[in-house]
């Protein structure tokens, strides 16, 4: 079973929010909603995520940036949002997912998330992961 296979099961069997297989080894289920996850382990340690293969419910253009500029090795995603595609193929993450949306829903499921709003034409994913992690 590969890496990927592996989060992506236990994303599912856990009904976790996020799964991450560490460089090391070590694999860790997570389950607050949105990106606060792994904005808080990136503040604990901006390495940590090196190296790593993530499964997630939700990856849109904000996680794709920060999980890049954070080095993951891979990335498999429940629903991905079209913005994201385009920062993991310039940047060569391997990635997949179930379900492609347009976008990235607000809580309220009735138009887009704020923040995949507010970055969908940002070029510099180093400003996203700025703004997002150490902001």
């Amino acid at each position: 079973m590969t890496n990927l296979e592996k989060v992506k099961e236990r994303l599912y069997a856990t009904n976790a929010s996020l799964v991450v297989l560490y460089a090391n080894g070590e694999i860790k289920e997570y389950y607050q909603n949105r990106i606060k996850d792994i904005k808080e382990i990136l503040q604990n340690d901006e390495q940590a995520l090196k190296g790593a293969s993530i499964a997630d419910k939700v990856i849109g253009k904000v996680a794709s940036s920060i999980l890049t500029v954070a080095g993951v090795k891979e990335i498999y995603a429940d629903v991905m949002s079209q913005y994201a595609i385009p920062v993991l193929e310039e940047n060569t993450i391997p990635y997949s997912y179930k379900n492609l949306v347009e976008y990235v829903q607000n809580n309220d499921k009735t138009g887009m998330c704020p923040m995949e709003n507010k970055y969908k034409e940002e070029i510099d994913i180093h400003k996203i992961y700025e703004e997002m992690v150490e902001g």
